[in-house]
């Protein structure tokens, strides 16, 4: 038996020594079942430092270090996948993944934010330069129409041949719209359909002979009074004058409007009919009630006049249309001028009352750009009012006083009389009076209003800073106050 435990001495020492003391869980043969365990579990890999390759060195077991060693390898074959990664590292590479895809969505979100912010901010700056161009627009085409005419003056005074000249050029209103309806509308409509939806402003029935007679003349012959009115009034006065007195048609419609629509009461636009009166009367002062002066204001007062009278007539009869219905009744009005108005003219020419001789005499090249920035200004009007505000049309019709005044103090040398300036200056303020809304009062208040709530919002704020820089100062000095409310 000695010779037999002579090679297993050592498990037998320990099997001694653990019986002895006692050790729990103890059973005999417990040391060479761990030894024979502790060698099929440790597999040394090639090359690495394994126990039994140190020579000379002797290590004590006890129960603790058996219990570690044992658990050890154990442990780490757990802790490694088949591919030899630790589970820890996959653990900290997929929350390193789900951070960088949070850090991912966020960057991203915000650059989506940061676009629509661009895209929004490009949108509202390409409306104000298109607001912009329309109000400039309009105002050169009325400023060149003018200066056109007092151009034209100069070697061809025949005012009615202008104005009817030029209301011929209407006739292209359509024909331009319905051009911009082939190049920018999806479903294209024949001529002959179009023609027929828009003119649906004159009656379910669309325009018939009786009501091309009877809706188009009344409205053919006012607006023919409104434009050689105006022309007469070149005549006598300046363009800066006649501009500024011409913008007095806003006040009549508003007065018409009250009397014949019924429209509601305003004691801001009563104020701008009476500005405009009073310039009315302060031009007509300039020269002493005499003259050519006098004249000039009536022929002025009396385009205006009509103008108005036309705007709250079409408002009653026809209502509001569209820019389709409003080309085509424009158009509709040249062709009116064309055939009936035609004969006026002729009598005029055969009378003497506008004479011109030899034929060739006539300054076509004048006429053209006269009736060419004539129609520019009525195609503008329509289409401001449809694309834009109409109180942008509006602007850049009083816009033309100023721009009247520049062309004549820097090309004819003009020298207006405090008079004249002052009643111009009235004239366009109460102009831009008419351009209030109806519920300007209410729209005020409710300014003023929001104004005085975002101030004792930031009052409040400021209480609240005040009080936390406070506390932060208390709480480095040791203290903590409370300030009373």
């Amino acid at each position: 038996m000695d010779g037999k435990a002579a090679p297993n001495g050592v498990a037998t020492i320990e099997d001694r020594i653990l019986r002895i003391t006692g050790y729990y869980g103890y059973y005999p043969g417990y040391s060479s079942q761990k030894s024979a365990s502790r060698s099929s579990v440790i597999q040394c890999k090639p090359g690495g430092n394994c126990p039994s390759r140190h020579r000379g060195m002797t290590r004590q077991l006890s129960p603790l270090t058996v219990a570690e060693d044992s658990a050890a390898p154990i442990l780490e074959l757990q802790n490694r996948s088949p591919s030899g990664i630790c589970r820890h590292s996959r653990v900290e590479r997929q929350s390193r993944s789900e951070e960088g895809t949070q850090t991912h969505t966020e960057s991203s979100s915000q650059e989506a934010e940061g676009q629509t912010r661009c895209q929004s901010c490009t949108s509202t700056f390409l409306k104000l330069i298109w607001r912009f161009l329309i109000i400039l627009s309009v105002s050169s085409s009325w400023v060149g129409t003018t200066q056109f005419v007092k151009i034209t003056y100069e070697t061809f005074d025949c005012p009615f041949f202008m104005t009817w000249f030029s209301t011929n050029w209407n006739i292209m209103i359509f024909p331009i719209y319905y051009s911009g309806h082939l190049a920018t509308a999806q479903e294209k409509q024949s001529p002959i359909k179009k023609f027929r939806e828009c003119s649906r402003i004159f009656g379910e029935d669309g325009l018939t002979l009786k009501l091309f007679l009877k809706r188009t003349a009344p409205f053919s012959i006012l607006w023919t009074l409104t434009n050689y009115l105006y022309l007469l009034a070149l005549k006598k006065l300046t363009a800066t004058d006649v501009s500024a007195l011409f913008c007095c048609n806003k006040a009549f419609v508003f007065l018409l409007s009250w009397i014949v629509l019924k429209d509601r009461f305003m004691g801001a636009r009563i104020v701008a009919a009476i500005m405009a009166i009073t310039g009315i009367v302060m031009m007509a002062y300039a020269d002493g009630f005499q003259g050519d002066s006098i004249i000039g204001v009536a022929y002025a007062v009396g385009s205006a006049s009509t103008s108005a009278l036309y705007k709250v007539l079409f408002k009653m009869f026809l209502g509001s249309a569209n820019f389709g219905e409003a080309a085509h009744f424009v158009s509709t009005l040249g062709f009116f001028n064309l055939i009936f108005i035609s004969v006026t003219p002729i009598i005029l020419y055969f009378t003497k009352v506008e004479y011109w001789s030899p034929f060739s005499a006539v300054p076509w090249g004048y006429l053209c750009g006269v009736a060419s920035l004539w129609l520019a200004f009525n195609i503008l009007v329509n289409v401001g009012v449809v694309l834009t505000y109409p109180i942008l049309i509006s602007i850049g019709t009083v816009l033309s006083v100023p721009g009247n005044a520049a062309v004549d103090l820097l090309k004819h040398k003009m020298i207006f009389s405090v008079v004249r300036l002052g009643a111009t200056i009235i004239i366009c303020i109460g102009f831009l009076l008419m351009l209030l809304p109806e519920e300007w009062d209410e729209i005020t208040l409710r300014f003023i209003n929001s104004l005085k709530e975002k101030k004792s919002e930031d009052h409040a704020d400021d209480i609240t800073d005040s009080s936390v820089h406070t506390r932060s100062r208390s709480r480095a000095n040791g203290t903590v106050s409370i300030p009373l409310a």
